[in-house]
């Protein structure tokens, strides 16, 4: 029987037996769930209040209102809450976290569609064909990819719809030289980098604009420099670390999970045609790109979210399990196995969310903003600037949704650059480039959790990895916010 937390590294699964003992580093499961205790703890502790909320017309929700917090009764997390709070974490329309089961369905549908496509063979010939014609100019994969999804994270806020491009990109990757590290740094610093500079992102820089009370079209240069510079950073960074593992493979950040990975992203489970690169394996490929230009197209103008794109790569599964012709019962097989596969992944996506949870119930979401916007009262143009940009940097680890948190702290936080003299665009800025650097390494985000898992990347060495990454990304934010700020 396949183990439900294949794609999950973990010391038992993968590491050699005398590599066991060294590393004890807890799975993302239990960091996790270690997250929503230590949290509910501190509902004990920390005083529980709300501010005042009223309907925001322009966002369409209630959103809170400055100089409003007052204390409320505690309302301490028990156990039954702990154990509660990843359950909720799926489904419950009282929390931040609302709807995750709709992102858990997609990835076990991605999960469903990929099976399938793996089943025709028609991945791994095309990895073969597309090696062999790359020979010798495969590191200029990493930029134009990272540019692509730098791309979808600036204009549409691309995240969850990463996680279907994991399995398709981390076996050429692998192929080519490189490492599993390398093709996650490449869609996560991709989408992230974007998202982090987002210029026209609806789900982000719009909602807090307005959240703000300006256009969103304040402050855009502003935010194109930072995600031009901030994409030139991030492709050097990680063309420097594959062309060192591709030199010596030793120097892989998970080398010892060489040959485990490799087995698991390149194995061949193909059911029909073997070898040669057919027409129906080369329609098949037509279609499975398609299917990814259609879910980009769906999101970005027409509105499509998960359901939707569940549906499309259900129907996509369907199509190609049909022109591939390997029968009902291998179909259903295939299609079961993959979405077994990523089982792991959605499980991670409602224990994260669970975090949120907890606090929510507990009444000290609000009562950490309001420690923020005491704390940024009355401080200079600058310090307000760089003070606002580590508040929100902070209260996204607790809030990861980038609409959330703009709906949550911008009608806060923003009137208060009035009082510094600091425009409101600069404090969109401050939010925007603050949330998408921590969401580049948050365990209580999803999205890094579960992409972490499928490319079975530990936790620990993807911060051993982003720590320099993310010296030299918060030193560019700040420095670019402040001489905005002095301009």
């Amino acid at each position: 029987m396949t183990d439900l937390n294949e794609n999950v590294p973990t010391a038992d699964t993968i590491l050699k037996p005398t590599e066991v003992i060294r590393d004890r580093f807890p799975t993302a499961y239990t960091i996790l769930f270690g997250l929503i205790i230590a949290v509910a703890g501190l509902t004990w502790y920390l005083p529980a209040g709300q501010y005042e909320r009223a309907m925001n017309e322009t966002l369409g929700k209630e959103a809170p209102l400055p100089g409003t917090y007052e204390e409320v009764a505690r309302a301490p997390q028990g156990l039954l809450d702990i154990i509660m709070a990843p359950i909720k974490g799926f489904y419950d329309p009282a929390s931040y976290a609302a709807n995750a089961i709709d992102v858990s369905l997609f990835v076990l549908v991605i999960g469903g569609f990929l099976g399938v496509v793996n089943a025709t063979g028609a991945v791994t010939a095309g990895i073969e064909r597309a090696m062999v014609r790359l020979r010798g100019r495969e590191k200029w994969m990493i930029p134009i990819l990272m540019a692509l999804f730098a791309a979808g994270g600036t204009t549409y806020g691309m995240a969850e719809e990463t996680l279907a491009f994991y399995v398709l990109l981390i076996p050429i990757m692998i192929a080519a030289g490189y490492d599993a590290l390398t093709a996650v740094a490449v869609i996560m610093l991709g989408a992230g980098i974007g998202v982090l500079g987002s210029t026209i992102n609806p789900f982000s820089t719009a909602i807090a604009s307005n959240a703000a009370g300006i256009p969103f079209t304040q402050g855009i240069w502003l935010r194109v420099a930072i995600l031009v510079i901030g994409w030139a950073i991030c492709v050097a960074y990680v063309m420097r670390y594959a062309e060192r593992v591709r030199r010596d493979p030793s120097k892989s950040l998970v080398a010892e999970m060489k040959d485990a990975n490799e087995a698991h992203f390149l194995r061949e489970r193909p059911l029909v045609g073997k070898g040669e690169f057919t027409a129906r394996q080369k329609l098949i490929l037509a279609l499975f790109a398609a299917s990814f230009g259609v879910m980009i197209w769906g999101v970005s103008s027409q509105g499509w979210w998960m359901a939707e794109m569940s549906a499309l790569f259900l129907a996509a599964a369907i199509l190609i399990g049909t022109i591939a012709w390997i029968g009902e019962k291998p179909f259903t097989t295939a299609f079961v196995d993959g979405a077994r596969d990523l089982l792991g992944v959605a499980l991670i996506i409602g224990l994260a969310r669970g975090i949120v949870v907890i606090m929510d119930q507990g009444k000290i979401t609000d009562t950490v903003l309001h420690a923020f916007e005491s704390r940024v009262t009355g401080l200079s143009d600058v310090a307000f600037v760089n003070a606002l940009f580590g508040a929100e940097a902070l209260l996204s680890f607790l809030v990861p949704s980038t609409s959330g948190l703009a709906v949550l702290s911008m009608p806060v936080l923003a009137p208060l650059s009035d009082f510094a003299g600091v425009g409101r665009e600069l404090a969109v800025t401050a939010f925007q480039t603050a949330i998408g650097l921590t969401n580049l390494i948050a365990p209580t985000y999803a999205v890094v959790i579960g992409g972490l898992a499928i490319g079975r990347v530990p936790y620990h060495r993807w911060l051993r990895f982003m720590l320099p990454l993310l010296v030299i990304l918060t030193a560019l934010c700040m420095g670019m916010l402040s001489l905005a700020v002095m301009l």
